[in-house]
């Protein structure tokens, strides 16, 4: 990917790091940002050597929300509705065939919330806030917040952050299960990293993406549904290199050597 104003992205030990870097603005997202950043979904996506990706933001915030400075309100009119999206950042994290981090070592506001919710795990500062709170600037919450968040706390908790428009710290947040785990502000990178480089050492590629596209198909599905794609996945991965080295790794009490690597192995059409 070309590198975008205010997004920095690079790649080590199989971690794809995208970093929100616009501190002095507690990272709001301008357009180029939004674009950056689904680039570098795309681009963690499409890189075999990438196992795992970790979203987080520079500075003391994760990110502010839209950029609502002077003469850059996005809540204007719409001026061309065929091509306006409620999620302009695409890929959509949970499109993207890697375990997804948010590392949100600080303020999670609006469309920045938005964002944590869609990846696939969230570390937070216990004293962070968090809160999709639109309605209180006179629209709604945006990037499908209405259809994760309830699937995430149920639908009492998203309506008093949805519809209420209230705050939570990082604490509540993990009480409610909508964070993995709360810890001091310092710590939430290192965190993070901790959770993703385990991911990468003890993880098949090629299973830690199947069960991601099934985990998320399964909000939508039916329980018949879930067991076909289960079926379909048991059938592309038994008997492949990494489920013969996960069992002996396992028996020799060794670490894995993966084999498989994710696009190059993906076995399936969509």
């Amino acid at each position: 990917m070309t590198d975008t104003p205010h997004i920095r992205f690079e790649v080590a030990d199989h971690i794809g790091m995208i970093t929100f870097d616009r501190a002095d603005k507690r990272n709001a997202l301008s357009g180029e940002m939004i674009a950056g950043l689904g680039a570098a979904y795309a681009a963690c996506d499409a890189d075999d050597d990438v196992r795992v990706v970790v979203v987080t933001g520079a500075g003391t915030a994760f990110c502010a929300g839209a950029d609502l400075s002077p003469g850059k309100s996005p809540f204007g009119a719409v001026t061309d509705a065929a091509s306006f999206r409620s999620s302009p950042v695409r890929p959509l994290a949970w499109e993207v065939r890697k375990p997804v981090i948010a590392a949100v070592n600080g303020a999670a506001i609006g469309l920045g919330c938005s964002i944590a919710l869609q990846a696939d795990m969230r570390i937070v500062a216990a004293d962070a806030s968090l809160a999709v709170l639109q309605v209180r600037r006179g629209v709604i919450p945006d990037a499908q917040s209405h259809w994760v968040l309830p699937r995430l706390v149920g639908a009492a908790r998203a309506a008093q952050m949805l519809i209420a428009g209230r705050t939570i710290t990082g604490a509540v947040a993990a009480q409610w299960g909508l964070a993995n785990e709360a810890v001091e502000a310092g710590r939430v990178l290192a965190t993070a990293m901790e959770w993703a480089a385990d991911i990468v050492e003890n993880v098949s590629p090629l299973s830690a993406a199947t069960s991601k596209r099934i985990l998320w198909r399964s909000f939508a599905a039916g329980p018949d549904e879930v067991d076909t794609l289960e079926r379909d996945a048991h059938l592309a991965l038994m008997g492949q290199p990494d489920s013969i080295e996960g069992g002996r790794a396992f028996g020799e009490r060794r670490s894995p050597v993966w084999a498989s690597a994710v696009p190059r192995d993906w076995p399936f059409a969509d």
